[in-house]
């Protein structure tokens, strides 16, 4: 999917609300002149503290719908209710989004997709606040339940207890499981609210783009430092197709002859040394199977603090000379340890077990 600008990505681009007329009218005019036919707005937004700016409502809805006439444009908008799917539907709003907070909630993610039975609209689906794959798919489900055929999904980062550089950490491994999943439903990356900050958006956006993504959901406001809401991850129409234009869209694959066969050499190799690794796994829970019953046989605990630390700290540094991240090994022996303590704990719960069957 490409836009028709400069062979840009498929970009949705709007502001995070539609604050006035004046603001929506001016913002979409020099969207459309960059070649942005998707505009994506929020007429209500649900806000975490009470006395916030929540959305102009009704009154947004009708400035969407001069706006869509116009300029000859497709609206997209985030609805939370099954009033929110009324209102949109009576001011021909095109496209409709559930936002994090809503994907969250299997109860009222049901009561809207019952809201769209017997209707044909794109519907996209923003990933839950939290690192949950599974209300993410569930949500596409329940959607999907009602009969809607365009879905798309929406990436736009999690929330998390560790102090990031972001906004929303992009913990891309789970957008990319979803797409495993449902491999036929677009994905569109969020880089404002993955980032928080302009800032950040082209290089967000490049890299949805080096892992396939399908396109792109960018808040675009035209004076970004008065916006209402979410004002440091909004960027103007000029800078964002600035943006866009330095972007390179990939090729899902080649059909050149020697690309395909040396990939297929190249992908041989790492067949190779998955299955070396997953020996070399084996081999080390076997150590670990003996390690179990050589404490059990001497009364010895299975968790042995001092041994964590030590592994903790010397396979980092191993991870260096192979230039290696050290984080990224240390969360494999992560696994390695939950792995290590789980076969160990059913080697000291064999005698119960076999007591319990003796009875």
């Amino acid at each position: 999917m490409k836009s028709n600008f400069n062979n840009s990505p498929y970009t949705i681009a709007g502001p995070c609300s539609a604050e006035s007329w004046e603001q929506v009218h001016a913002t979409v005019k020099a969207l459309v002149s960059k070649g942005i036919t998707v505009i994506r707005a929020g007429v209500w937004k649900p806000r975490t503290r009470p006395n916030q700016f929540e959305g102009r409502g009704e009154e947004a809805l009708k400035w969407l719908k001069q706006i869509k006439s116009e300029f000859d444009v497709k609206i997209a908008t985030e609805v939370a209710t099954t009033e929110h799917v009324e209102m949109a539907l009576k001011y021909d709003i095109d496209i409709l989004w559930l936002g994090a907070r809503t994907t969250v909630n299997p109860f009222i993610v049901q009561e809207i997709a019952n809201s769209l039975k017997g209707i044909d609209l794109p519907f996209l689906i923003k990933n839950p606040i939290n690192p949950d794959l599974s209300l993410w798919l569930g949500a596409i489900e329940r959607i999907a339940g009602a009969g809607i055929k365009k879905i798309g999904a929406v990436h736009r980062g999690f929330s998390s207890f560790q102090k990031t550089k972001y906004r929303n950490a992009p913990m891309w491994q789970i957008p990319l499981e979803l797409k495993r999943h449902f491999p036929e439903v677009l994905l569109f990356c969020d880089p404002s609210h993955i980032a928080g900050n302009r800032e950040m958006l082209g290089e967000l956006s490049q890299k949805a783009l080096n892992l396939n993504y399908d396109g792109l959901m960018i808040e675009s406001h035209i004076d970004p430092s008065s916006a209402l809401s979410d004002a440091e991850q909004q960027i103007t129409p000029d800078k964002l197709a600035a943006l866009l234009d330095k972007l390179k869209v990939r090729e899902a694959t080649s059909d050149d002859v020697i690309f395909k066969n040396h990939l297929d050499e190249l992908r041989d190799k790492v067949d190779h040394l998955d299955r070396e690794i997953i020996e070399a796994l084996a081999a080390r829970m076997k150590a670990v199977e003996e390690i179990g019953n050589y404490k059990k046989d001497n009364n010895v605990s299975i968790f042995q603090l001092n041994r964590w630390q030590e592994i903790t700290e010397t396979r980092p540094e191993w991870a260096k000379i192979f230039d290696l991240d050290p984080t990224y090994v240390l969360d494999i022996y992560k696994l390695i340890h939950q792995e290590s303590i789980k076969k160990q704990t059913l080697i000291f719960n064999k005698d119960r077990v076999d007591a319990t069957s003796e009875k």
